[in-house]
């Protein structure tokens, strides 16, 4: 309807208002306007309103202004809304009964009809509150009850969905006239800014959508498909469990909206989106009157496998249990409002009978449509249907009307009536039974916002051990029944509680259920799974997929050194220090700890390659030993080679020290041992090759370097290099000494002991100083490479040289670039390699000579004087 309704309603509905309390109310009221609404009521001395939609299909009013409004035609009589009237009944007629409440005061009642829509409510609710009633204006003053009220009707019960409720609270909120809803739940209508005079006895959706969600949580229903109409209802509803459901993890897969009055394109449209959809669940919050066409085409195309989650909207819904829909419904689940069996309402259910007086126009309409038929005087254009005797029995019926066993809706509306009830008691100060004075105070009259301030405050427990009051927000206290929709054996469909839900309850109690009662759609036994994704499996992460939701994701592999024990990881977890993450990732197992052993193949072969080098240089010492008085022996400064042997032998032992677990005294000495080793060896060489140098300049006339070059001098140059290296270790060794460390950054799991070098340019000195000391020993050695001797020892320090020179500048990227333990075994390589070369290349000629060629080891083989 056009925007502009509802303020030129409130317009109008302020005139009359203001008008009331200049009438007494013992005067006569006069009708304005040709509104003649069908009502159903009863005087009292207290008049309390009704609105309940007896008809669900009203006609669209034509708002041209250019000529007065004509009276909505409401069509599609609704059997429900009518017990709920009958419900309002009688709980008054029970209340007027009661001697304890309310004693001496007589209710009476005045219900209309909405239509479920909200021009017609506005028009029923504007007529309750002017006072158009047939009492008022057809009887006289004398004739009538006393008026308590200083309004025609002090307090509304109404109305059942939340758009027309919303327009009507609306109007009565500025005057505050009490209007109490029986089944309008949308969040909306909480805001007590906007709707200050609005309460409720059925709880708002906000309550729904918590037990909804908690119900998606408890059978990890993530990928849930949505259903809803174009109201205020479905859209807030939808709304907050949409919210609700992203906050908790889940994701929305679709949303539809079916139109007002759909068209079969338009049905057919969602049907197909239903079809290719991988959602299995879909919550439907609507009416059923709104969803029986699609669902009807849902069992056309025999769409089964897909769970439906009702909203209370529906989740009762007699109408929809018909046998083409109960192979796609069955196995429904949904919350509906706490029922109750309220003692005596199926027997006054069915006393109603139809008549032809005026105000029987409602049970006349209901007699037409429970029995498919017409009566004479009733308002039925169905020519087609036969005549009714009125003489039906309604014991022989199953409908919705007298199906009240437990009522729900219908316990709303009782609870609302019983609330208007104590709050009057409370309100006319009634004095309880025993007391001296039996009675309420019916001396003044009451305006609506008294009952209203009585009305909030209200606090009683009824005969069913329920509490019964209002928030601040004007709520009931949240309580549902857990519905599902299961075969009863007969061909039909019964309502099963299976379950619970109390919004007030500790986080955690609130939603109990029986799952092993629960029926599944489609007859199924297991759990229907509803999931974009299936739960990653321990060992694997979620990674979600880019423009798709957070639901829709793949299974990654943990990292190495990570893992998840548990289904549906986001992240995975780093194993602690030392620790390794298992082949399947699912748990952190120690990690293996790794060093160059001397058990392991590697190890065996260095140690071997140590020992054999230590062997060949006490070989060569004990041939020189053994020879020392032979001219090569003698030539070639023999306590230099001695030395010479000595270092040879340490640089060889030094390479054990690498081996084994580090320790802080093994990390400490490997490199000290290394580089002083080195260094007296090459220091021997170089005092050689400068005695060689020197043994040849000496032979030119007036020579005597060889003489300033003797013995002491060699040792004490030998002793000065020596020592600068020693100092250049103990420095070292003093400030930055390296220590055992556990090196975790190695993949597989392995945790590599080796000695962490707190300063790395420490290690590139000692091996820059022997680097520096071969680079003088091959310069000088290369000068005398040419010597005219037969054996020139120099060439032999050459290339010798060289072959140092090639380990080691091969060492230092081998070196940088080899993991883990075989580091180590990079440096022992090179340490036994240049050992070898040094050994070999220097001493393996002499011994060549002194085993084989004896006859070159003459001081005239070795000056090359041999006769031929």
């Amino acid at each position: 309807m056009p925007g502009n309704m509802p303020v030129c309603a409130l317009v109008l509905l302020t005139f009359f208002l203001f008008l009331l309390p200049l009438v007494e109310c013992g005067s006569a009221c006069q009708r304005l306007g040709e509104f003649v609404p069908q009502v159903l009521e009863t005087d009292g001395d207290v008049i309390i309103g009704g609105l309940f939609p007896l008809h669900y299909i009203a006609s669209e009013p034509d708002h041209d202004f250019t000529a007065q409004a004509q009276s909505t035609t409401c069509t599609g009589f609704d059997l429900r809304a009518f017990r709920w009237v009958q419900t309002m009944v009688f709980a008054i007629e029970e209340i007027n009964r009661n001697t304890t409440l309310l004693p001496g005061v007589t209710l009476g009642y005045r219900i209309l009809d909405s239509c479920d829509h909200v021009h017609t409510s506005l028009q029923s609710a504007l007529s309750l509150v002017n006072g158009s009633s047939a009492f008022q204006t057809d009887q006289s003053a004398a004739s009538r009850p006393q008026c308590l009220s200083r309004a025609p009707v002090p307090a509304v019960i109404g109305l059942a969905s939340s758009t027309p409720t919303r327009a009507v609270a609306d109007i009565f909120g500025p005057f505050e006239i009490p209007l109490i809803s029986y089944f309008a739940t949308c969040t909306c209508l909480t805001n007590k800014r906007v709707y200050p005079s609005f309460l409720r006895t059925v709880p708002s959706d906000i309550f729904q959508v918590q037990a909804l969600v908690q119900l998606m949580a408890d059978f990890d229903w993530r990928w849930v498909g949505t259903l809803g109409t174009d109201e205020d209802y479905s859209r807030y509803g939808i709304q907050a469990f949409t919210e609700q459901l992203e906050a908790w993890g889940g994701c929305v897969a679709f949303h539809h909206t079916i139109p007002k009055v759909p068209t079969p394109k338009q049905i057919g449209a969602i049907v197909d989106a239903l079809e290719v959809s991988t959602a299995r669940v879909i919550v439907v919050f609507a009416t059923e009157g709104q969803l029986l066409d699609l669902l009807l085409e849902v069992a056309r195309r025999n769409l089964t496998g897909l769970q439906w989650v009702a909203s209370e909207a529906w989740v009762t819904a007699t109408i929809l249990t018909t046998p083409e829909l109960q192979h796609v419904l069955s196995g429904t689940l949904g919350f509906s409002f706490r029922g109750a069996n309220i003692s005596g309402l199926a027997e006054f259910l069915l006393t109603v009978r139809p008549s032809p007086s005026p105000g029987s126009a409602f049970t006349n309409q209901f007699w037409e449509e429970q029995f498919g038929c017409r009566l004479t005087y009733g308002d039925s254009e169905d020519l087609g249907r036969p005549f009714c005797s009125g003489l039906e029995d309604l014991k022989l019926v199953d409908s919705s009307y007298t199906n009240a066993i437990p009522v729900r809706v219908s316990y709303n509306v009782y609870k609302g009536v019983y609330a208007i009830a104590h709050a009057l008691h409370s309100l006319l100060q009634c004095t309880p039974v025993g007391s001296d004075k039996i009675g309420c105070n019916t001396g003044s009259e009451f305006t609506p916002g008294q009952l209203l301030h009585h009305l909030k405050s209200v606090n009683f427990t009824n005969q069913f051990e329920e509490k019964v009051y209002f928030d601040h927000n004007g709520e009931p206290v949240p309580l549902y029944d857990m519905i599902n929709w299961q075969r009863n054996g007969r061909g039909g469909i019964r309502f099963q509680t299976v379950g619970g839900y109390d919004g007030s309850a500790p986080l955690g109690q609130q939603l109990i259920m029986d799952r092993n009662s629960i029926e599944w759609t489609g007859r199924q036994s297991q759990v229907p799974v509803s999931l974009c994704t299936s739960s990653c499996p321990p060992g694997t992460r979620k990674a979600t997929r880019p423009g798709q939701p957070v639901c829709c994701f793949d299974c990654l592999p943990c990292a190495e050194g990570e893992f998840s024990n548990t289904s549906g990881a986001t992240e995975c977890i780093r194993c602690p220090v030392y620790y390794w993450s298992n082949v399947e990732r699912v748990a952190c197992v120690a990690g293996i700890e790794e060093f160059l052993s001397f058990q392991e193949i590697m190890g065996i072969v260095l140690v071997t390659l140590s020992l054999l080098g230590v062997a060949a240089a006490t070989a060569v010492s004990v041939i020189f030993f053994l020879f020392r008085a032979t001219p090569i022996v003698k030539a070639n400064n023999s306590e230099l080679s001695f030395l010479l042997l000595l270092s040879l032998k340490l640089c060889f032992l030094c390479s054990l020290v690498f081996m084994g677990r580090p320790s802080l005294w093994s990390c400490q000495a490997r490199q000290a041992a290394f580089g002083i080793s080195f260094v007296l060896c090459i220091s021997c060489i170089l005092v050689k090759t400068i005695v060689v140098l020197l043994a040849f300049r000496s032979t030119m006339p007036g020579s005597s370097s060889l003489k300033r070059f003797g013995p002491p001098q060699q040792r004490a140059f030998i002793v000065g290099c020596t020592a600068g290296q020693v100092i250049l270790c103990m420095s070292w060794l003093a400030l930055a000494p390296p220590y055992p460390y556990k090196n975790t950054s190695y993949q597989g799991g392995k945790i590599v002991l080796e000695c962490k070098d707190v300063w790395p340019l420490g290690f590139y000195l000692v091996l820059g100083y022997i680097g520096l000391l071969s680079c003088v020993c091959f310069i000088l050695a290369f000068l005398c490479r040419k010597l005219p001797d037969t054996f020139n020892e120099a060439k032999l320090i050459t290339f010798s040289m060289l072959i140092f020179f090639a380990v080691w500048i091969s060492f230092i990227p081998a070196y940088n670039s080899s993991p883990g333990k075989y580091t180590v075994a990079v440096e022992i390589f090179a340490i036994l390699a240049s050992a070898f070369g040094l050994l070999f290349c220097i001493f393996a000629p002499k011994c060549y000579i002194i085993l084989l060629r004896p006859d070159l080891n003459t001081k005239k083989g070795m000056t090359g004087k041999t006769g031929k």
